[in-house]
């Protein structure tokens, strides 16, 4: 069950003992707060884990988030097809049906993992621990974690990553900050993209990098387009600096 929007996993099944005699609301959000508190417990214990792991392996580890058509997919493409060269990547992609996504990342010539969700509309901590399980780490710089297209449940779950990156495009409207505020505050890093259509679209670059501060003072944002690489050199430049860190 996510604890926002009621949804099941396999690895969200929580059994309670439910009493007669208490359909009062406040019992109901007890209950609710007691379900929501189990379910991010048992998951910081997975992010937990997962964090010790890559720390002793030295891998970089980003979470990727967006709502879908934002161009999450093709940002990934792009930026192992510049980056793989260079470093040691891979990616754990997460979809609720189909794996499109992992051909695609495939198709790059970098190793990709398949999660399925099925009715889940985000990954959790023990999914992406077993399919980490599936790569050498130890032969690894930088991995992708590429969540379920949702900008609500993916805010509450650490995967043990070192920051969640927010994908936001152009075409969506410049309030997506403020509507969806836990995400946005969640992220450590904005990429504004689709940049190559601000011609053609009515969209407020300004009011939207101003809204993003507002929900979350510290967050770095690039503009980018993942279709003509514009901007695409600050990410990189940012990437190379955090996995410098990381290896010490």
């Amino acid at each position: 069950m996510c604890t926002t929007c009621g949804c099941e996993t396999d690895t969200h099944h929580h059994h309670h003992e439910h009493g007669h005699g208490h359909s009062h609301d406040n019992g109901r959000e007890s209950r609710k707060i007691t379900v929501e508190t189990d379910i991010l417990s048992r998951n910081n214990r997975f992010a937990a884990d997962n964090r010790a792991l890559f720390a002793e392996k030295g891998v970089f580890v980003l979470n990727l988030v967006s709502s879908p058509g934002s161009g999450k997919t093709t940002t990934l493409e792009r930026t192992l097809g510049d980056l793989s060269g260079r470093y040691r990547c891979a990616v754990i992609e997460g979809d609720q049906q189909t794996d499109n996504d992992a051909q695609r990342i495939a198709a790059t010539g970098v190793p990709a993992r398949q999660i399925n969700t099925g009715a889940g509309c985000h990954l959790d901590a023990h999914m992406v621990g077993h399919a980490a399980e599936e790569f050498d780490l130890d032969a690894l710089d930088l991995l992708f974690v590429e969540n379920v297209g949702n900008l609500v449940c993916p805010a509450s779950f650490d995967l043990g990553e070192h920051h969640k990156v927010v994908v936001l495009s152009v075409t969506e409207g410049e309030d997506k900050p403020l509507k969806y505020p836990n995400m946005f505050h969640a992220a450590d890093v904005m990429l504004l993209n689709k940049i190559d259509l601000l011609p053609y679209v009515d969209f407020d670059v300004e009011k939207c990098l101003e809204m993003a501060r507002r929900v979350s003072p510290g967050i770095t944002i690039f503009q980018v387009s993942s279709r003509t690489g514009e901007g695409m050199d600050a990410w990189y430049a940012w990437l190379a600096d955090r996995i410098a860190a990381v290896k010490g």
